[in-house]
C-alpha cells in the first residue's frame, strides 16, 4: 500500500504513531506472545499509520491467570483506595488529554473537537465512579430469628469489550468494575486500539500486577478467548445485536456467566405538529450524529414526522446538513470525519443503493462528497419516501444515513417507532406535556428524551430493551452489577 501519509497527518500526530505498540499483561507492557503484529490503516490517510501487536488465546490466558492471582489482593483494597488509583489514572489521562485525543482522530477518523469531547467524557466517567465506590454497601433486613445484613463483594474477573467508534471513551469503561473490586481485562477494538494502548502505558504503574490488562488482536480470537475462560466470570460488551447474541452463547457454553450487553438501535425521533421546527430540525441533525459519520448506537437514524409538517421541518434538516463542513479530521473546523474502515464505507453505500431500490428519495447527500479525494467520507444523506417495514428503516446501518417517515396520529407514531427489533433510545418532540408522557412511556426503549436527543447525564443509567441489549451502563446501576450480593443471618 502506497504511503500517503505525508502532509495529511500533522506533525504532533506523526510523531505520536512513531513508537513501539505493546499489550498490558500481568502488570507488564509485552508484545504479543507469538511476536505478531497487524497493520492499522488510517480511515483519513488510507495508508498504514502503525503495527500494532496481534494478541490472541496465548495472551488471554496469561492475562486472565494473572488477573485471577490478583483477585484476592484486589477486592480486599478498600474501596476509597480502589478508587483513589482510578483517580490517578484519570489525572495521567488529563495530563495526556492531547496526545489521546490526536490518536483517536488518526486511528478512527473523528473530528479533532470530537475525540477531545471523548478525553473527556472518558475523564468524567472515571470520577463519576470513583466518587461512587462507598455507594458499595448493603442493607439490614429485620427477621424473626437475628438479623439479616446484606454486602457486595466483588464479582470476579472481567472482561470489558469495547468498539471503536469512540475508543477512549470506552476504553474507560474500565471504571466501574475495577472500582468494584474486580481485575479486570480490556479488549479495545482492532480497529481502532491506539488510545487504548496508550491508556496501558500510563496504567502499567499505576494499578497492582495482574489487575489491568488490556490486550488486543486483530480478528475474534482475542474476544473469543476472553468470553470462553474459565477465570472470566463477569462480561461486559458493547457492540453489534449479533456478536451480543454470540458472546450469549459463547459465555453459556462455559459456565454461568454474567453478559451485560448494550447494542445497535434503530432509533425514533417523533415530531409533531406543535414541536418547535427549528430547534427538532437541530436534534436531528445533532441526534443523528453526523459528527461522528453517523457510527453511534444513539443515533435518531428514524425521524418519524407528523405529515402536516413533513415538507417544512426536512427542508429545515437538509439547510442544517447541506452547511456542515466535512472533511480533514485534524482540522478545527470541520463537522464530521470518515467511517471507521472500508467495510463500513461499502455498508453506508450499499445502503444508499438499497434504499432507493426499496422506493426512497434521496433529499440530500447520497455518496462521497464532492472535492474529497482520498479518506473514506460518506456524505450524510436523508431519505424521504421510506416505507416503516424498508430494510433502510429496520435495520442498523452505522452510518450516516437518515431516514423521514411520515405519521398521521399518536398511535401510528408509537406503532411505527416501536416496530423494530431493537428499543435502545427514542425522543418525542411536541409542546404537549401530556402528549409527551404518555408517548415516553409508550416506547419499547430504554431511554427517551422529551424535546431533546442522544445527550447523555452523569449516573444516569443507559441500555437498552428488546434487541438493544441487557443492563445498564453510566450510573450506580452498572457499578452494582459488577458485584454479588451476598445475605449473611446474624442470630443472637
Amino acid at each position: 500500500m502506497p504511503d500517503r501519509t505525508s502532509g495529511l497527518l500533522p506533525p504532533e500526530a506523526a510523531r505520536l504513531l512513531d513508537r513501539e505498540w505493546k499489550l498490558l499483561v500481568a502488570g507488564k507492557l509485552t508484545p504479543a506472545a507469538r511476536g505478531r503484529t497487524y497493520a492499522r490503516v488510517s480511515p483519513y490517510t488510507e495508508s498504514v499509520i502503525a503495527h500494532v501487536p496481534d494478541g490472541d488465546a496465548g495472551d488471554v490466558d496469561a492475562a486472565a491467570r494473572a488477573a485471577a492471582d490478583a483477585r484476592a489482593t484486589w477486592r480486599e483494597i478498600p474501596a476509597a483506595e480502589r478508587a483513589r488509583l482510578v483517580l490517578e489514572l484519570a489525572d495521567a489521562i488529563e495530563a495526556h488529554g492531547e496526545e489521546l485525543a490526536l490518536l483517536d482522530t488518526a486511528d478512527a477518523g473523528s473530528p479533532i473537537t470530537n475525540s477531545r469531547f471523548d478525553v473527556a467524557t472518558a475523564l468524567a466517567q472515571l470520577r463519576l465512579f470513583a466518587g461512587l465506590a462507598l455507594e458499595l454497601k448493603g442493607t439490614t433486613v429485620p427477621a424473626s430469628t437475628g438479623l439479616h445484613v446484606t454486602v457486595r463483594e466483588p464479582a470476579g474477573v472481567v472482561a470489558r469489550i469495547v468498539p471503536y467508534n469512540h475508543p477512549l471513551m470506552f476504553a474507560c469503561k474500565i471504571a466501574a468494575p475495577l472500582v468494584a473490586g474486580n481485575p479486570t481485562i480490556l479488549k479495545p477494538p482492532e480497529a481502532a486500539p491506539l488510545s487504548a494502548l496508550r491508556l496501558a502505558e500510563l496504567a502499567a504503574g499505576i494499578f497492582p500486577p495482574g489487575v489491568l490488562s488490556v490486550v488486543v488482536g486483530d480478528g475474534p480470537a482475542v474476544p473469543d478467548a476472553l468470553v470462553r475462560h474459565r477465570h472470566v466470570r463477569r462480561i461486559g460488551f458493547i457492540g453489534s445485536e449479533p456478536t451480543g447474541r454470540a458472546i450469549q452463547r459463547a459465555a453459556a457454553e462455559t459456565g454461568v456467566k454474567d453478559v451485560s450487553l448494550e447494542l445497535g438501535g434503530k432509533n425514533a425521533m417523533v415530531v409533531f405538529g406543535d414541536a418547535d421546527l427549528r430547534a427538532a430540525a437541530e436534534g436531528a441533525v445533532s441526534g443523528m450524529n453526523f459528527t461522528w459519520s453517523g457510527q453511534s448506537c444513539g443515533s435518531n437514524s428514524r425521524l418519524l414526522v407528523q405529515r402536516e409538517i413533513h415538507d417544512e421541518l426536512v427542508e429545515r434538516v437538509v439547510r442544517i446538513i447541506e452547511g456542515r463542513r466535512i472533511g480533514d479530521p485534524f482540522d478545527e473546523g470541520t463537522e464530521q470525519g470518515t467511517m471507521i474502515n472500508r467495510a463500513q464505507y461499502d455498508k453506508s453505500l450499499a445502503y444508499i443503493d438499497l434504499a432507493v431500490r426499496e422506493g426512497a428519495t434521496v433529499v440530500t447527500g447520497g455518496g462521497r462528497p464532492a472535492g474529497l479525494d482520498h479518506g473514506l467520507f460518506v456524505a450524510p444523506t436523508v431519505f424521504t419516501g421510506v416505507h416503516p417495514s424498508s430494510r433502510i428503516a429496520q435495520e442498523e446501518v452505522f452510518g450516516p444515513l437518515l431516514s423521514v417517515i411520515p405519521f398521521d396520529d399518536e398511535a401510528e407514531a408509537v406503532r411505527i417507532a416501536n416496530g423494530v427489533p431493537y428499543g435502545l433510545t427514542a425522543s418525542v418532540w411536541t409542546a404537549d406535556v401530556s402528549r409527551a408522557h404518555r408517548v415516553a412511556h409508550a416506547f419499547e426503549s430504554g431511554f427517551v428524551w422529551i424535546n431533546g436527543s442522544s445527550r447523555h447525564f452523569p449516573n444516569v443509567p443507559f441500555g437498552g430493551v428488546k434487541g438493544s441489549g441487557v443492563g445498564r451502563e453510566e450510573s450506580l446501576e452498572e457499578l452494582l452489577g459488577y458485584t454479588e450480593l451476598k445475605a449473611i443471618n446474624i442470630l443472637f
